[in-house]
């Protein structure tokens, strides 16, 4: 069974030939100035190249399919990354992809590495916002789920998360990474409605403190989107896909 196969599938890029746009219910051209495509990954063979500071992006306009939100919204987003250290700003959090635009209190959903919040770093975090702004009470959106293990510079790991509408739940190496209180993480707020002007779907950076950042470092070598919980089953099957074609 192909990951094409699997059923809500909205968008997978797997940067096959250096494509950028995706298979799935969707086609979305993903675009960036200056990106790199290698030949090397673990899914095609091909992945995309972000250096700190580039990104990855579909306006909003031109993606409805990848705007989620409402009480009862489901997702998960899964991708295959390779991390590299940051230099220019060493410890940032890491926007892997979602719409998350912070600057304007308009935030959904976004799958995230190192966020360095609730005493966590390097960890894989499933950020979802059913209020658009911070969290109540707090500076800022402290809703996640936020895995036990620290994410590898330098070698390939299958990240993502997942919503059901009541809990959110983060994945490594295709089992959730089970943290107490923190993963799965009870959240049944939904997700924000964001209107027409919300954030625009970017992989590799968000839109924060007025600019983009949140930059992650890398190689991603796949990025799938669907508008429902896959289950650990689903997960465990599809990281085995990757398996084979590195041959692990």
């Amino acid at each position: 069974m192909k990951i094409t196969d699997y059923p809500d599938l909205l968008c997978f890029w797997d940067f096959r030939e250096g494509s950028l746009r995706s298979s799935g219910r969707y086609a979305y051209e993903l675009k960036g100035d200056g990106v790199q495509i290698l030949q090397e990954g673990p899914v095609s063979g091909y992945s995309v190249r972000l250096e700190e500071g580039q990104y990855l992006s579909v306006p909003r306009a031109d993606c409805p399919g990848l705007n989620i939100h409402g009480k009862k919204a489901q997702i998960t987003v899964l991708a295959w990354v390779k991390r590299d250290r940051k230099t220019i700003i060493p410890g940032e959090c890491e926007a892997i992809a979602g719409m998350w635009l912070e600057s304007e209190k308009k935030r959904q959903y976004c799958l995230f590495l190192n966020l360095w919040i609730h005493e966590s770093s390097d960890q894989v975090a499933g950020h979802i916002s059913g209020v658009g702004g911070p969290t109540p009470g707090e500076k800022w959106c402290m809703d996640a789920s936020i895995g036990q293990n620290k994410v590898p510079h330098e070698d390939w790991a299958f990240v993502g998360f997942t919503y059901d509408g009541y809990q959110i739940c983060s994945f490594l190496d295709g089992k959730p990474d089970y943290r107490p209180g923190r993963n799965p993480y009870i959240y049944e707020e939904g997700i924000f409605d964001a209107g027409e002007n919300g954030a625009d779907f970017t992989v590799g950076g968000v839109h924060r403190l007025g600019e983009m950042g949140n930059f992650f470092c890398g190689q991603i070598g796949g990025l799938a989107v669907f508008d429902r919980a896959l289950s650990e089953h689903e997960i465990a099957n599809i990281k085995q896909l990757s398996n084979e074609k590195i041959g692990a």
